[in-house]
């Protein structure tokens, strides 16, 4: 059984660099290993490592045979319980869980193991910033019974049926029935499942080597806990419909559907220029993805600009492009959000030929009338060619090209070198500015924005580091439509990220952060060192500076030059330094950054690591 306990120090703000640096008092936190059949106590407390949300957590790691099924329970009286579980070298988790444990804030989650390996569970509550103790449990689960024979089901008929503790279990341990089904290849249908009892899951696949192969599943018609779903089959044969609960604890009546499918939509003939309104009800044709839609189809030219708009005040549009060549056609684009429940799409044309709109809502089953244009509108302007070093000075007015906010831009070119970073920085005392970086190829995408980086009101700075060798473009505009006036733009050079230092253990690292330091994501600059340590030590990093707020975060490097976080202080000596407690998982070589808490802070700084006697 563990318990993890921690300490926190406050009321330091005015002692001296050197006397923060020999204080004593520290958060701590440890990690396990599962032990399956065996349960422990443990808390959650502030200096326990922290995800990307901000949330902290403990981690625990579990070896696994593939096929093996794994069940793990966490319960707390203090914070509602959520668990994570990770594959060896997985960024995304391979199972979650919040309350399957049917007792509201507890949670157990249950996993068949796809392979052998080391998984890694993650601890910890749903929300950030809850701390507490918790009980924890694995244990192995026995292996599932053998899946009955499906029921049937036919074209056009409805049955009821009952999902409880009688019925099989897919991989993630949730109860299901079955019901096959025989199709012809391209016929269409509409599948609907509806309960009063539980979220409903439905799912369509084959039965292949005696598994179960998903081709197609929906969980929420977008307006209830319902499933829709139309299905349009791949080649004559046999079918399997699973109907299931979301989640594990859930289960109950239900009433599944299995109804010939509406017609698809059919084309109609639109020109640049028109704008037409027309209706989505109940008689609407639905898409393969079983929403109700209209289908536009025009042509249009290789350079062409055009401006497609979709407004309706009865529900929330989606509009969807596609290139019309072939089957299924080129989806290039898609908008559900320019403004309120309105939808458009400025786009410049690849290529001359056919292209096809559609008009559909955010859910399946919307209604209300609704507003389409197409319009041709002028070229985009070449961006302008900007050289590192450059201070480049313009004007932002009605004759600039429009966004799709409809904010007048201006646009600029650079070619950059992967790894390398840039810095840009827009000036204006007439308007707000607005930063964004887009690779030069295809369609402009922001692969980031700035604002008000600068930290001076209405000045932006947007720091970036290229992902690949290319030329970008650079687009300036008012941060909102209707704003014009004077501006200035310069684009800098930073060069190739710094290297990581090293620093031993028992040594103290002075330095000052300034603006040729590496950056993080949300503009606070960062000195990185290297260290080598053993598993099971614990570590003291402080981090102490009288010019901005210490931020010290240690973590392991990963193939992007990014680092894996495994633990962070801001003000665990005091309100602007920091002192970490970090028990060291495993031997081998970590980060330590010494940051600021805030964007864009420089100064002097000291950090000190030490071995916990």
């Amino acid at each position: 059984m563990r318990r993890f306990h921690g300490t926190r120090l406050l009321g330091l703000a005015g002692a001296s660099a050197l006397a923060l640096l020999a204080a004593s008092g520290a958060s701590a936190q440890d990690a396990g290993t599962l032990v399956l059949g065996e349960g422990l106590d443990a808390a959650l407390e502030e200096g326990d490592t922290i995800n990307d949300l901000g949330a902290p957590y403990d981690s625990y790691t579990v070896t696994l045979s593939a096929g093996q099924r794994f069940e793990v329970e966490m319960r707390s009286d203090d914070f509602d319980a959520y668990l994570e579980l990770y594959g060896t070298d997985m960024d995304e988790p391979v199972a979650v869980d919040d309350d399957s444990a049917g007792d509201g804030t507890d949670a157990r989650l249950r996993y068949t193991a796809d392979a052998d390996g080391l998984y890694t569970l993650r601890a910890r509550a749903f929300s950030e910033g809850a701390f507490g103790t918790y009980n924890l449990i694995a244990r192995e689960r026995p292996p599932a019974p053998p899946a009955p024979e499906p029921g049937t089901i036919a074209l056009g008929q409805s049955l009821e049926g009952v999902i409880d503790d009688t019925d099989p279990v897919d991989d993630q341990d949730v109860a299901y029935d079955a019901y096959r089904f025989s199709a012809d290849e391209g016929e269409r249908m509409v599948l609907l499942l509806t309960s009063d009892a539980f979220d409903t899951y439905l799912q369509v696949g084959r039965v292949t080597d005696g598994g179960f192969e998903e081709l197609a599943f929906n969980d929420d018609d977008g307006e209830t806990l319902n499933s829709r779903l139309v299905f349009a089959a791949p080649a004559r044969g046999d079918y399997v419909i699973r109907v299931r609960p979301l989640s594990a604890s859930e289960g109950g009546t239900y009433t599944l559907s299995l109804q010939p499918a509406p017609p698809p939509p059919e084309a109609k003939r639109l020109t640049l220029g028109d704008s037409l309104t027309g209706t989505i009800n109940a008689e609407t044709p639905v898409n393969d993805e079983g929403y109700r839609a209209h289908l536009y189809r025009f042509d249009g030219r290789e350079g062409q600009r055009i401006d497609i708009r979709l407004e309706a005040e009865d529900f929330d549009t989606y509009l969807v492009l596609y290139r019309d060549d072939g089957t299924p056609p080129t989806r290039l684009g898609d908008n559900d959000d320019n403004d309120g429940t309105n939808s458009r799409l400025i786009r410049t044309l690849e290529g001359s030929g056919p292209y096809l709109v559609e008009v559909r809502g955010f859910s399946q089953t919307v209604e209300g009338d609704y507003t389409l244009s197409l319009a041709e509108i002028a070229p985009e302007r070449p961006p302008e060619p900007i050289a590192f070093g450059a201070i480049q000075e313009g004007v932002i007015d009605d004759k600039d090209p429009l966004d799709g906010q409809d904010r007048n831009y201006d646009s600029f070119r650079f070619t950059g070198v992967e790894g390398n970073r840039v810095q840009i920085i827009a000036r204006s005392g007439d308007f707000d500015t607005f930063l964004r970086i887009s690779s030069a190829e295809g369609e402009f995408e922001a692969l980031a924005t700035d604002d008000d980086g600068l930290g001076e009101g209405t000045d932006s700075r947007l720091n970036f580091t290229l992902p690949a060798d290319g030329d970008y473009v650079i687009r300036l505009s008012p941060l909102s439509a209707d704003n014009e006036g004077l501006y200035s733009l310069e684009l800098i050079d930073r060069g190739p990220a710094p290297a990581p230092g090293s620093i031993l253990v028992g040594a103290t690292a002075r330095g000052t952060l300034g603006e040729a330091d590496a950056a993080a994501g949300d503009g606070s600059y960062f000195d990185a060192y290297r260290i080598h340590a053993k598993e099971g030590e614990t570590l003291i990093i402080t981090m102490v500076s009288n010019a901005f707020d210490a931020f010290v975060i240690v973590g392991r490097e990963k193939d992007d030059d990014d680092i894996e976080v495994l633990a962070s202080d801001d003000d665990g000596l005091s309100d602007t330094h920091a002192r970490l407690e970090w028990e060291v998982p495993d031997d081998g070589v970590y980060i330590i950054r010494a940051g600021s808490y805030g964007q864009s802070e420089t100064g002097a700084y000291a950090l000190k690591v030490e071995r916990k006697p």
